[in-house]
């Protein structure tokens, strides 16, 4: 019997079932009886949510008296796991699970597999659903499928019957009404405030079982329409420009929005007995229950979009369209969302959007580089948002610091409003830096360089008067796509980006993914296996492996820089072979395209970043090879301290002003010392004032910072002597002070210097 078959002929008998007039205790005995029957199992029970404690309700082949008796906390046992991990588990061998727990009462010890499903309702669980049998024997998938259509219709019947606790944990209390500060994760940098909005994109079904299933067809059919034509529409009207990442964005989620494969289980979902509602939420109940298992933060991101559009298509067939967005923001307002799709964001008044606040959200999210294109701030991760703010509550985002304000005191508000004054008249300083050179004080020349990675923020290198771009990430143009950027796709942005530069430099690092950037279109066989990704089958060492990747990456480059100086920088060497392999690459190409008459770049510049340690104990075999080395701070600090950099139980370690990095660094700058080689750094550690002037006291002439960092890091070269910080730094590696952050402030302030 198929999915759609089974399910179809338990939802007959559950339909007729639920309109008779019967308790529902005496539907919850029927229902098991019902599936048990179907699915030949022997064993069919139900769990609900009372309490805090998951009651067993009713079952068919359990003992009859531990119904009402048997009761499982949210995490405790297989069942409690599947309620707490709202998934799925399918068991030929129940007890060889780690979670199993016997309940004796229930005399369940003579049945081996065992099956089970969450009962969801709002996206919690309120109850599990479960199936044993007593041969070892996982169930088949389309068990599992029929299991959980069951489990949704029957989410219908046990709310509207009361049977389940009815507060939603983490709602909001009479208690919030004074001010709080949530911490999040700075998605896009910037001050925002308004009023709470809540973007509000859940629709709460009533039916779940169809009365006619054509016309439940009929209206998918014409959703789809409607839908498509809203997203073709909005893809025509997006105002960045042309040929952004923003728009490769929205040609993803286009890519969605057609796919044949999400409307063919939409359909398939229809024929099992459910309405259009309910089979557009019984898919996205099984994307979300993927989602759970997904490691990998990119993948998860396109199915957020997934997620966006299935809403949006629920609005449609339910005729209940009033988003904020619809409806229209009344004033300055920041919007609050679980998670939110690049669409939905773009549906908004831009005037009056000043911020959003994420429950969920990534670095490498859609929404964010749309936003991030809007200008508008956006903080994520920002645990139990709608749970602890109201409607119209005042917020304060700080996407500086990674800071929500709800309901700020007055003085608080003053010296928010305070600081986006000052934020205005440093903005205007940093502004009339622009064209000036960064000078010492001694009359040293720093190279402050800029970091970019999208289209869009080319721009930005006017705008701040940076030298250049002394790290352009490639990865980004592989990260926002559905597949594997195309040749001429990449030719063409890295062309505009050496138009864009004019004569300034730019370095272009080649492409640096897995470890924390997975893209899901190529194949696991890195990262996600890896113990420790960072230190894994990544960057060069990935990119060597699939030379066809870098083959055309390279090739790209090469015609993209014709008849212009092209730098081009490997990440992640840690030996002078790897290096001489990828230069092997590019210089085949260029074999290559001069038999085809290409024009070629007029010079070609070779650099590493320096991020794994070992490669400087290499630096005087590669450094006649090389035209530039660029210190990678991130990964490098990370790599020295044996520190994850992403594990906030080790910040207090992550130290960029620890004397150990300080005298790495320093062994560097004196190993390149007489040497034709650039040296600078790039990355955070260059962007910080106090940092940046340790680095200048050690030696660096070049730095590559955030856009934002230009204007504060020119204005800071400005205040320095040369010879006196790298008099002090000199002291204090030789004889390291208690704390070196300390004692650099200390000294910063008694020359005048502004650190902060």
């Amino acid at each position: 019997m198929s999915a759609v078959a089974a399910a179809r002929s338990i939802l007959t008998q559950l339909h007729e079932l639920m309109a008779s007039r019967i308790s529902a205790q005496g539907k919850l005995n029927q229902v098991v009886d019902i599936i048990g029957e179907a699915l030949n199992s022997e064993v069919c029970s139900i769990y609900l949510l009372r309490d805090g404690m998951l009651e067993l309700f009713a079952t068919r082949g359990l003992e009859q008296a531990a119904v009402h008796v048997t009761k499982l906390g949210v995490g405790e046992g297989l069942t409690g796991t599947i309620a707490a991990n709202i998934e799925t588990l399918n068991l030929a061998e129940a007890a060889a699970h780690p979670e199993f727990q016997y309940r004796p009462e229930t005399g369940e010890e003579k049945f081996h597999s065992f099956a089970g499903v969450p009962i969801v309702r709002r996206q919690r669980a309120i109850g599990v659903l479960t199936v044993q049998h007593v041969e070892p024997r996982r169930y088949e998938e389309v068990e599992i499928e029929a299991l959980q259509t069951v489990a949704m219709v029957l989410a219908e019947l046990i709310q509207n019957a009361g049977l389940v606790d009815d507060e939603h944990p983490g709602s909001l209390s009479s208690n919030h009404t004074g001010q709080e500060v949530l911490d999040g994760l700075q998605l896009v940098k910037g001050l925002a405030l308004g009023q709470a909005v809540f973007h509000q994109p859940r629709i709460n079904i009533e039916q779940t079982v169809a009365e006619d299933v054509e016309a439940e067809r009929q209206r998918v059919y014409l959703a789809f329409d409607k839908m498509r034509e809203q997203i073709d529409q909005m893809t025509g009207q997006a105002e960045f420009g042309v040929g952004g990442e923003h728009e490769e964005v929205l040609q993803t989620y286009k890519m969605f929005a057609y796919d044949e494969g999400w409307s063919r289980r939409i359909n398939e979902a229809i024929d099992s007995g459910l309405t259009a509602e309910a089979a557009i939420e019984r898919v996205q109940q099984r994307t979300r229950m993927r989602m759970r298992e997904i490691d990998d933060p990119l993948l998860a991101d396109r199915m957020h979009d997934l997620e966006d559009l299935a809403n949006r298509l629920l609005r449609i067939v339910s005729g209940q369209l009033g988003t904020a967005a619809s409806v229209g923001l009344r004033g300055d307002s920041i919007l609050i969302a679980k998670n939110l799709g690049p669409a939905e964001l773009l549906e908004y008044d831009k005037r009056r959007l000043k911020g959003v606040v994420l429950e969920e959200g990534s670095l490498t999210s859609h929404v964010v580089i749309v936003a991030r294109a809007m200008g508008i701030p956006v903080l994520g991760r920002v645990r139990n948002a709608r749970g602890l703010i109201r409607e119209g509550d005042t917020l304060l985002l700080d996407g500086d610091f990674s800071k929500l304000t709800v309901r700020p005191s007055q003085g608080v508000l003053d010296a928010f409003e305070a600081r986006f004054v000052r934020n205005r008249e440093r903005q205007a300083a940093y502004a009339k830096l622009r064209d000036v050179e960064p000078f010492t004080r001694d009359g040293q020349r720093i190279q402050v360089m800029m970091n970019a990675g999208l289209r869009d923020d080319i721009p930005m290198l006017s705008l701040t008067g940076a030298d250049g771009i002394g790290l352009f990430r490639t990865e980004f143009q592989f990260l926002v796509s559905a597949a594997l950027p195309a040749r001429d796709r990449q030719t063409r942005l890295y062309r505009d980006v050496l138009d864009a530069a004019g004569t300034k430099p730019v370095i272009f690092r080649t492409v640096d993914i897995g470890g924390d950037k997975q893209l899901p279109y190529l194949s696991n066989e890195y990262g996600r296996e890896d113990e420790n990704p960072a230190m894994g089958w990544r960057a060069l060492r990935l990119a060597l492996e699939r030379e066809g990747l870098l083959k055309v990456q390279a090739r790209s480059l090469l015609e993209a820089a014709g008849g212009k100086a092209l730098n081009v920088m490997f990440p992640m060497v840690s030996e002078p072979w790897e290096f001489e392999a990828a230069k092997a690459v590019f210089e085949k190409q260029i074999v290559y395209l001069k038999t085809l008459k290409r024009k070629l770049p007029e010079a070609i510049n070779y650099g590493v970043m320096l991020e794994v340690p070992s490669l400087a104990e290499m630096l005087d075999q590669l450094i006649p090879q090389l035209s530039f080395i660029s210190i990678g701070t991130n990964d490098l600090t990370q790599f020295l301290f044996a520190a994850d950099r992403a594990n906030p139980k080790l910040a207090e370690r992550y130290d960029w002003l620890s004397p150990a990095i300080l005298r790495f660094l320093a062994r560097v700058v004196q190993a390149t010392a007489g040497h034709r080689v650039e040296l600078g750094v790039c990355g955070e550690m260059g962007g910080r004032r106090l940092e940046a002037l340790a680095l200048i006291g050690l030696g660096m002439r070049r730095l590559s910072i955030t856009p934002a960092a230009v204007g504060p890091i020119k204005e800071l070269v400005r205040q320095i002597d040369t010879a006196q910080i790298g008099a002090a730094m000199s002291r204090w590696l030789a004889n390291p002070p208690p704390d070196m952050r300390a004692a650099l402030s200390d000294w910063a302030v008694q020359q005048g210097i502004e650190i902060d």
